[in-house]
């Protein structure tokens, strides 16, 4: 079977627009939310937590070990929700190689960790700055300091995806803590009309309304905030994990990585240079000088440097090879890279 091409540049995407491949259909298990006294917030996010209601008279070892607590509870919610995520996973792919992005869109907290998400997959994978976009209420301005009532605005979503070019290709991942967030709904239903894939990343049971627009709900409830509704602490934690997941995930899969190694790293400062040089040394066996030497033939491609080494090619060779094989390394170089003891 031939092996699916490779994201292409957003260039591309501007001539064709075909509906993204369907995603595996996987079970949806989207916790229900309680209903709620008549004082108290049906969201999760904004109720107070009784192990932590007098920590302003804790000691700071104490405040330490608090919320040391609460954290710990973070990472099994998230496993929790592996279903959701391996979904999400599959269309984050499925966006890439059909030349889409993936897009996160949210508010606050939630959308500086996507902003943040986007922003680190570059140089950690050699991807093109477009394939992932971070969308933040309120703009760049917002990463620094709050933009008052930008996130209270539906309309703002839907323009902000419509500005970068939104299309049936893209995956669109909203980001919103409480569940509630207008910008990030008024995102998705954008997205959905548009005819592309969507999920929402939540740390408390969403509203049924919003769900008709998310194929792929990931509700991570991750309980009561040590300091009463500061979503910046577990929520944020659980959406880090969460987006950590799904881009790893769809680097992964379109072959970003030999084994556990970052084979398509850009090299932009001295630590990723060492680290280039370590791996090719590591894969080939090659002495770090060697490694080096190739890697200048490769004009610093890890991947590339390895293919040549490894199966005796000269560099416009080994770049033939990896496109026909989608550039999946291990369609190359079946045996896996050697693990030190």
């Amino acid at each position: 079977m031939a092996p699916p091409t490779l994201p292409v540049p957003h260039r591309a995407r501007q001539r064709a627009h075909p509906r993204l491949p369907p995603c595996e259909t996987l079970p949806s298990r989207v916790p229900q939310p309680t209903t709620p006294s008549a004082t108290r917030d049906p969201r999760i996010t904004e109720h107070r937590n009784p192990r932590t209601a007098e920590i302003d008279r804790a000691s700071p070892l104490e405040i330490v070990d608090l919320i040391a607590a609460e954290d710990a509870l973070v990472a099994p919610v998230v496993a929790a929700q592996r279903e959701s995520l391996a979904r999400a996973v599959e269309c984050a792919e499925a966006a890439l190689r059909a030349g889409g992005r993936v897009i996160y869109a949210g508010a606050g907290t939630s959308g500086r960790l996507g902003v943040l998400d986007a922003s680190e997959i570059p140089p950690t994978f050699g991807a093109d700055f477009d394939l992932f976009v971070g969308l933040i209420a309120g703009g760049p301005p917002a990463l620094l300091r709050a933009q008052e009532g930008a996130e209270d605005s539906p309309e703002g979503g839907a323009a902000d995806l419509h500005a970068v070019q939104l299309s049936a290709r893209d995956f669109v991942v909203g980001i919103a803590a409480s569940g509630t967030t207008p910008y990030v709904h008024g995102a998705l239903r954008a997205a959905k009309a548009a005819g592309a894939r969507t999920a929402l990343v939540c740390c408390t049971p969403p509203p049924g309304s919003i769900l008709e627009a998310v194929d792929v709900a990931i509700v991570v409830v991750t309980g009561p905030e040590v300091v009463t509704g500061s979503t910046r602490m577990k929520a944020g934690t659980a959406t880090k994990l969460v987006l950590n997941t799904i881009s790893t995930g769809a680097m992964i899969r379109i072959g970003k990585t030999y084994g556990n190694l970052m084979v398509d790293l850009r090299a932009t400062n001295a630590k990723l240079v060492d680290r280039s040089e370590r791996i090719v040394a590591e894969v080939t066996g090659l002495a770090r000088e060697d490694a080096r030497a190739v890697l200048a033939r490769a004009d610093g491609q890890v991947k590339r440097a390895i293919v040549m080494q490894l199966l005796s090619l000269d560099a416009a060779a080994a770049d033939h090879a990896l496109a026909g094989a989608g550039g999946v390394i291990r369609r190359l170089l079946d045996a896996p890279p050697a693990v030190d003891a």
